[in-house]
């Protein structure tokens, strides 16, 4: 038997988890969820409700946001969870995670929690996925920060997050 035959017996459907608190759903995250749904036959983007932090945007507000900048992509499922993520994947029969990596600084991070969601699961995998070079910079902060202050952020962010960003700034302009 192939690697490949013992991989698609061990995983079946390549059902993979891109999991992030998107607040908000940025163009570079939009690049990786598109870039991503070619490569595994279903991508999960499963948003994080971490009650320890403070959004912008409520849990439902962020779904609804990526269901609609995602929904040309029929492979794509928008979800949400609040509990470890390995117990997550395990309900949605998902051995596959999507990361990505926007810089060096990054990569740290990203390998420590990918060592320990395998240390939790053996059967878990991570996958990285450079950010395009031209959302290297890019963060769901930057976003904020820079609409907070009633700046242009429509190359940042799909336009229907454009407009949510404006309700919540500007709630009376919106």
């Amino acid at each position: 038997m192939t690697n490949e035959a013992t991989t698609k017996e061990h995983f079946g459907m390549k059902i993979a988890v891109y999991p992030g608190s998107f607040d908000p759903v940025t163009n570079g995250h939009v690049d990786i969820i598109r870039r991503s749904a070619k490569v595994f036959d279903k991508l999960v983007v499963a948003v994080l409700n971490n009650t320890s932090k403070n959004p912008l945007f409520s849990v439902e507000e962020r779904t609804e946001l990526l269901r609609q900048v995602t929904s040309d992509l029929p492979n794509v499922e928008i979800d949400s969870f609040r509990d470890l993520l390995i117990n997550y994947m395990k309900n949605k029969n998902a051995h596959l995670i999507v990361r990505g990596l926007r810089a060096v600084s990054d990569f740290e991070y990203e390998l420590q929690m990918a060592s320990t969601n395998q240390k939790l699961d053996e059967n878990i995998e991570t996958f990285f996925m450079t950010s395009t070079p031209k959302y290297s910079y890019l963060s769901s902060s930057i976003v904020k920060e820079v609409a907070r202050f009633h700046g242009p952020v429509s190359d940042l962010v799909p336009i229907e997050v454009e407009k949510a960003l404006q309700r919540k700034y500007s709630p009376g302009l919106a």
